[in-house]
């Protein structure tokens, strides 16, 4: 459903190296990534159907988070807030990460399952739903899809090495976004069992995803410089793909 790979202060030049994909229906309604009218410093996409995100970081402080759900097969509770709240909320709020974990693990109830990566500065911090507290990520190249923080499901496998041997050349928008264009299908004996079918497994399996109705909907690759502050030099880029796999526009912010 989702995918998110990153590197923590694992390359001399950038502390914080993400790329990630989104997985959606194609039918929901989003506004890529952009600068919000309020607070005018929150650059993200925008989930227009709930109006929360999944990804963004805001200018002031330097505040970072992404979200995705926790794949379970049993389901959603529809009356459940929605979960790309949580990103919202971080972002525009002005506590410590720790402080907006501890408030989200007394609430977590009310959202059906996640998982959640926020920093400020030069903390990185993780917390799923599933799990009774959160935990500050260690140095290195991690992956995140929908069970926890490096679980060795294939792609999760799959994209932290083709993002360490990206990082092992010079750092390039081509080179990293390629890591998420990655189309390759692992043996049946490594999908997972989350409970959602063999063939919905099957599906699910790839770096990007590709079928009627649901896929890849945009891919994003953010960059921060060793001074980790709104300050330092970010790169942002966003790539918008449609139904039939086919780039559909790109969004680049920089300062």
């Amino acid at each position: 459903m989702c995918l998110i790979l990153f590197a923590w202060h694992h390359h001399p030049q950038w502390p914080l190296i993400v790329i990630a994909n989104r997985d959606e229906f194609y039918a929901r309604p989003t506004e890529k990534a952009h600068f919000w009218d309020d607070p005018p410093d929150l650059l993200a996409g925008r989930d227009l159907e709930a109006g929360g995100t999944w990804m963004g970081l805001r200018k002031q402080g330097l505040r970072f988070a992404v979200l995705t759900n926790y794949r379970d097969g049993q389901g959603v509770r529809p009356e459940n807030a929605s979960r790309g709240n949580i990103v919202r909320e971080y972002l525009e709020s002005d506590v410590s990460p720790p402080v907006f974990l501890e408030h989200l693990i007394k609430n977590r109830e009310n959202y059906n399952p996640f998982n959640l990566i926020c920093g400020k500065g030069g903390e990185l911090f993780f917390f799923s739903s599933t799990q009774d507290g959160y935990e500050k990520i260690s140095p290195g190249i991690h992956g995140l899809s929908n069970h926890v923080l490096d679980t060795p499901w294939p792609k999760v496998r799959r994209g932290c090495r083709l993002l360490e041997e990206a990082l092992e050349k010079e750092i390039s928008e081509k080179t990293l976004l390629s890591v998420l264009q990655d189309k390759h299908p692992p043996e049946d004996r490594e999908l997972p069992d989350t409970g959602v079918g063999y063939e919905m497994e099957r599906a699910l399996s790839p770096i990007f995803i590709q079928f009627p109705g649901y896929g890849t909907r945009c891919s994003t690759l953010f960059l921060c410089d060793p001074s980790f502050s709104p300050n330092g030099k970010v790169s942002y880029t966003e790539v918008s793909w449609n139904e039939k796999g086919e780039k559909s526009g790109t969004v680049r912010v920089a300062w």
